[in-house]
């Protein structure tokens, strides 16, 4: 027995460890290759409502001392200590069936999940605890009342139900947004591999890296633990259609407001494009796929193909060919045992599940090519592959054999396929094998409502794929219709899950004291040119991150404009539009009213006004964002700047930070003529060139 689990499986509740004492009702669970009773779960007598109490105050009050790059910095701790530690784990999952590859989906993807989710939490969102999102809207002509949208942390705490076949990537990758987001965590594992959840749970609490109250983890049945959320609380569910069904019309998310997203049953579908034939390298890849998806976790993944889609002509063709692909590479048995390559399903009551699913594809008119649900013994299920002559049969559309099992149908043509791969009522993901782009485009436009994820795949990136049945943390996963509704993932669009989206109203000041961005018309502390020469203030460019602050604006004098330099920028660019050096065809155009400078050349001006050119906390400028030219200059014209700290980001690693700098162009006649944000990266503390010069 591993050290991470005891005999009966603990719950982390509060902070503590705890077991029933002498439950009088406790569920025995399996070793899926032996049959061995390894351990026992029961949640008889465990405080649940306290759980949750605890989640709102403490693991609320330690998240909320984070900045958003606090807490993605611990979740690439967390990652590399589970990273040093996914040994452990991997002995535990073995015992429910995973093999080595299943452990490289399960545990190392959630892993890699953290890394991605800390990646793209410090480099896309703020250091603070508000997120905008949007630019601000101008309510008034005046621009004294505008409107902009926040995201804040939702004031609960996010459970997890989660199923039994990814007890490791399936909480972490709920756990990984929820944490960024600052969204304490309370996980409840299907019993059946709770076991590898909970060894999980306990390497992140012995870490030490996590703030109390970060994760809690309920191991067994947790019947009434809807009855203790509210309103301010988020529930992510994971399994089949009826239990998220019976979810849902709990009175607390009918009534009281509880939060539920469901990620349920999908009939998945591969599609093999008409323009494919046996000979086509797609059709490789075709095959390659649905035996991957069958035979990875032995079928048990929400995002397993069950259903192939192919020219009716080619039916027995893929049959027979996954038939033999099947027979070539499989051999079932204990994943500890080197010479296996699929394990067996979770546990007997799955097969026997899987097993009462075939038989009534059988009964509805599914012919076996191979495998069959009396194949082989104990949680095991060979790898069955079906054939209908009725693509229709409504069974193949609506049966999920949640195994090592596929239906192959065939279709007349593109539309017939269509409607077909739509039978399934909203799946999580389909695959679509073509070569040719526009019958990709078709399918996208065709069947993209019913799907969570479209995978097209071809000779080009058949090598590069990740997969048909591997969700990414960059992209959404989850599915309309029978595959829940529900969404997780995304990147950030994962985080902000676990947020509350709020419009807010008010004066640039409001605006900005509550961003923490400068909003424009906002107060300025303003500094000009005569200003810094003659000694009355620094220059913001001389500002350290520590010293800078939001709204510290630089405003330069007038800079005249000739046609000389306009026409040498011409001619030593090779940017020689007309509008800028043929005057007789400039005047003509409605838009400019003589030649005019090119628009880089403000820009290159707009620098030249506002630089500082002495080394200081200013390290580098690193790009411009939202850049749009306004009004036209022409010769003769003057142009200066007004140069504002807009957003303020101190990166957590680095003895730096990044500063978002809102510049605005305005003629002599105050028009403005371009508008714009300059990036650049600033000294925490100006040391390195503090003394330069004395």
């Amino acid at each position: 027995m591993s050290t991470l689990i005891d005999t009966l499986v603990p719950s982390y509740l509060s902070g503590a460890w705890v077991t029933p004492d002498n439950p009088s009702r406790v569920t025995e669970v399996a070793d899926s290759s032996t049959g061995e009773i390894i351990a026992t779960v029961s949640t008889e007598g465990l405080d649940l409502a306290g759980a949750i109490d605890y989640a709102r105050s403490t693991g609320q009050r330690n998240l909320r001392e984070l900045t958003i790059h606090e807490r993605s910095l611990k979740l690439k701790e967390l990652a590399i200590y589970l990273d040093e530690h996914k040994e452990e784990l991997y002995e535990l999952a073995y015992r429910a069936g995973a093999t080595k590859r299943d452990n490289g989906v399960d545990i190392d993807g959630g892993i890699s999940t953290l890394f991605t989710y800390s990646s793209k939490g410090r480099r896309e969102l703020p250091n603070g605890h508000v997120i905008v999102d949007g630019p601000t809207e101008v309510l008034s002509r005046d621009s004294s009342f505008l409107g902009t949208h926040i995201y804040t942390t939702m004031p609960g705490v996010a459970v997890q139900i989660n199923a039994f076949n990814f007890p490791v990537w399936g909480m972490l990758e709920k756990f990984a947004p929820s944490f960024i987001a600052g969204m304490p965590t309370l996980v409840k594992p299907a019993t059946p591999s709770g076991y590898v959840t909970a060894g999980c749970v306990r390497l992140m609490v012995e870490s030490g890296i996590l703030p109390e109250g970060s994760i809690q983890l309920i191991s067994g049945s947790a019947r009434d633990l809807l009855d203790h959320l509210d309103h301010r609380d988020h529930v992510a569910f994971t399994g089949s259609a009826a239990t998220a069904a019976t979810l849902r019309s709990h009175e607390n998310v009918l009534v009281n407001g509880v939060r539920f997203t469901a990620e349920a049953d999908s009939l998945n579908a591969a599609i093999l494009g008409e323009d494919v034939t046996v000979d086509s390298p797609e059709f490789e890849a075709f095959i390659k796929a649905v035996f991957v998806e069958m035979t990875a976790k032995a079928g048990q993944k929400c995002t397993a193909i069950r259903r192939a889609i192919v020219p009716a002509g080619m039916v027995d063709t893929v049959a027979s060919a996954l038939t033999e692909r099947l027979a070539a590479k499989i051999v079932p048995g204990d994943p500890r045992d080197p010479g296996a390559t699929m394990g067996p399903l979770v546990s007997v009551e799955q097969r026997e599940d899987v097993a009462s699913a075939v038989e009534k594809l059988i009964a509805a008119g599914g012919k076996v090519v191979t495998g069959g649900a009396d194949q082989l013994e104990g949680a095991f299920f060979a790898p069955t592959v079906l054939t209908f002559e009725d693509a229709d049969a409504d069974a193949v559309h609506d049966v999920e054999a949640f195994g090592p099992v596929v239906s192959v149908i065939g279709y007349t043509d593109t539309e017939d396929a269509i409607r077909l791969a739509a039978r399934g009522r909203g799946s999580l993901v389909a695959s679509v094998i073509t070569h040719d782009p526009e019958l990709a485009a078709t399918y996208a436009h065709s069947i993209g409502a019913y799907h969570g994820r479209l995978h097209f795949l071809d000779r080009d990136d058949a090598k590069t794929s990740t997969g048909h049945g591997s969700p990414l943390p960059h992209l959404v996963h989850g599915g309309p219709g029978r595959a829940g509704g529900g969404e997780e993932l995304g990147g950030i669009r994962g985080v902000k899950h676990y947020m509350q989206r709020t419009a807010i109203q008010g004066t640039p000041d409001h605006l900005t004291a509550i961003t923490g961005e400068w909003v424009r018309g906002a107060k300025v502390n303003k500094v000009t040119r005569a200003d810094v020469d003659a000694g009355a203030a620094d220059h913001p460019f001389r500002k350290d991150l520590a010293s800078l602050k939001v709204g510290d604006q630089f405003a330069s004098d007038l800079r005249h404009v000739s046609i000389e330099e306009i026409l040498e920028f011409a001619e030593k660019t090779g940017d020689t539009f007309y509008a800028h050096v043929d005057e007789e065809a400039a005047t003509a155009n409605p838009f400019f009213p003589r030649r005019v400078a090119h628009g880089y050349l403000l820009v290159s001006w707009a620098a030249g006004l506002f630089v500082e050119p002495a080394p200081g906390p200013v390290l580098a400028n690193y790009g411009l964002e939202n850049l749009r030219f306004i009004t036209p200059v022409t010769y003769d014209d003057s142009v200066r700047i007004e140069l504002t700290a807009k957003r303020i980001t101190p990166r957590v690693t680095d003895a730096y930070g990044e500063v978002c700098w809102d510049a605005q162009l305005f003629n002599q006649n105050d028009e403005l003529v371009a508008s714009y944000d300059v990036l650049t990266l600033v000294e925490k503390v100006n040391t390195t060139y503090a003394n330069w010069g004395k």
